[in-house]
């Protein structure tokens, strides 16, 4: 694959992002990412997943926003699009994931803490954040965001993140729950292979169970929101796609400059 590298140690695969300089995800990427994860999903022989990002500072900076700014268009994420099977990054729309997938976080912005959203566990780097600014850019984060982030998290520290880009700090992440550890940057791989020795000790079959008995209910929500959004159940949703704003929010990105937002 050209923009993942994985490696398989017994029952555990690991999938890092190389993609330079911050891991952005475009459709290429996330294709590459479905095709892991769901090969992951449908091996008998594999229990865990571990997903980081290549470099000492970012898992990923999300939607590569200077491809967007090219096109002119916004990227269709749906699952079976451009974005692969798994929609954005592979994971964020993948049914039936019924094993443990770990992340192992540096700095997580836009759909890089959507990924995180998307796991079972997560270890952060000191130094690692957490943010969701796609407000910044004319778009919202609506690839597990407006999802799932208030339920990780209290609402109004969600919803402020969701309204300002915010970011959220690795050890405030800690207090509120949204993290299962902080740990140096140098051993945040390591900290998650030792959580997967644990975890291929329980019995394969048990544990997907629990993972479906306890996330079935929140599951379904989720993806009865995703297939409301998809539809055009919430017009608020479309009317920023189809707006300038959402078009100027990645060419502004891309050329290094404010954006010039419009109430249009």
């Amino acid at each position: 694959m050209e923009f993942i590298r994985g490696r398989r140690e017994g029952k555990v695969l690991e999938i890092v992002i190389e993609r330079p300089k911050a891991n952005a995800i475009d459709a290429a990427l996330s294709t590459e990412l479905g095709r892991a994860f769901a090969d992951f999903r449908d091996d008998d022989s594999l229990l865990v997943t571990i997903i980081t990002g290549a470099g000492e500072r970012f898992s990923s900076s999300g939607c590569d926003l200077k491809s967007g700014a090219e096109s002119g268009e916004l990227p269709d994420q749906s699952p079976g699009g451009p974005f692969g099977v798994g929609g954005f990054a592979g994971i964020t729309e993948l049914p039936n994931l019924l094993k443990r997938v770990i992340a192992a976080n540096g700095l997580a912005i836009g759909g890089g803490c959507e990924i995180a959203l998307a796991c079972d566990l997560v270890f952060a780097a000191e130094h690692a954040a957490f943010a969701t600014p796609e407000v910044k850019v004319g778009v919202m984060a609506d690839a597990g965001g407006v999802q799932r982030l208030a339920r990780r998290l209290p609402r109004n520290i969600a919803l402020e993140m969701l309204f300002t880009g915010s970011r959220l700090s690795a050890a405030d992440a800690m207090q509120y729950g949204f993290v299962n550890g902080v740990v140096p940057a140098a051993r945040r791989m390591d900290h998650a292979r030792e959580d997967t020795r644990t975890a291929c000790e329980g019995a394969p079959l048990a544990i997907q169970a629990v993972k479906q008995i306890v996330t079935r209910g929140q599951q379904e929500n989720e993806a009865d929101l995703f297939a409301q959004m998809r539809h055009g159940r919430f017009p608020l949703y479309c009317r920023p796609l189809d707006s300038e704003n959402a078009k100027e929010g990645p060419r502004a990105f891309s050329q290094k400059r404010p954006p010039l937002f419009r109430r249009r």
